[in-house]
């Protein structure tokens, strides 16, 4: 390890690409969030359906 002190260059012209790709992207609208809201709901239930089934004894 050095007890130096060593002066670094910053270069202040660095642009992220970032910026411009978050830019790009399209605000989704509140009715397709709703309709994937319940897509995933509807294949949850479904699952939770599944499994139930699945662990249901049918030997009564």
């Amino acid at each position: 390890m050095s007890a130096d002190k060593e002066q670094l260059d910053v270069d202040d012209d660095f642009v992220s690409g970032d910026a411009d790709e978050a830019a790009q992207v399209p605000v989704e609208t509140a009715k397709t969030n709703l309709s994937k809201r319940r897509t995933i709901d509807n294949l949850l239930e479904e699952r939770r359906l599944q499994r139930q089934l699945a662990d249901y004894d049918f030997d009564l």
